[in-house]
């Protein structure tokens, strides 16, 4: 499970700056940061995904949205960027992210740290419950950093540490 927005893509203003700076413009009230259908990729997170997708990773993905059509903007960024075809999941009603996980139960869950938006209380994993946290390998990144640091072997995700 690999979260969208923070992870592995971003505001376009975001462009040629540095995390700390886009982390900036999202508190700061930049106007691209609602403009989802002009989001790119954090980094070369499509192709680093592509190539876990090569060597058998399922994926699925989490997005912040809560609405078919701005998750339908999610979609039409994934697909101009070339991220791999996988489900878009996203919180419906009064649904958590951590609900989601908990009903998906991936093997690895990545995630940024929020740190623009409220930090831990704003993640997915801390809030999944402690018997399941045991069966999800967590990895968070910093906001905005992208997963390029990540191992190009899907199977050593299980494994990383930081």
């Amino acid at each position: 499970m690999v979260f969208l927005h923070g992870t592995s893509m971003m505001h376009k203003s975001g462009l040629s700056k540095t995390p700390q700076e886009r982390v900036r413009q999202v508190q700061d009230g930049d106007p691209s940061v609602r403009e989802y259908e002009s989001y790119v990729p954090v980094g070369k997170a499509n192709e680093k995904i592509g190539h876990w997708v090569e060597q058998g990773a399922e994926i699925v993905y989490l997005s912040s949205h809560e609405t078919d059509t701005d998750v339908k903007k999610d979609i039409q960024v994934l697909g101009k960027y070339n991220f791999p075809d996988a489900p878009v999941l996203y919180r419906r009603g009064s649904e958590t992210y951590a609900q989601i996980a908990e009903r998906v139960m991936p093997d690895v869950l990545i995630e940024d740290d929020c740190e623009s938006i409220g930090g831990e209380v704003e993640m997915t994993y801390p809030h999944v419950s402690p018997q399941k946290r045991k069966l999800i390998k967590s990895i968070v990144v910093k906001e905005f950093s992208g997963l390029d640091d990540l191992p190009d072997n899907p199977e050593d995700l299980r494994t990383w540490r930081k």
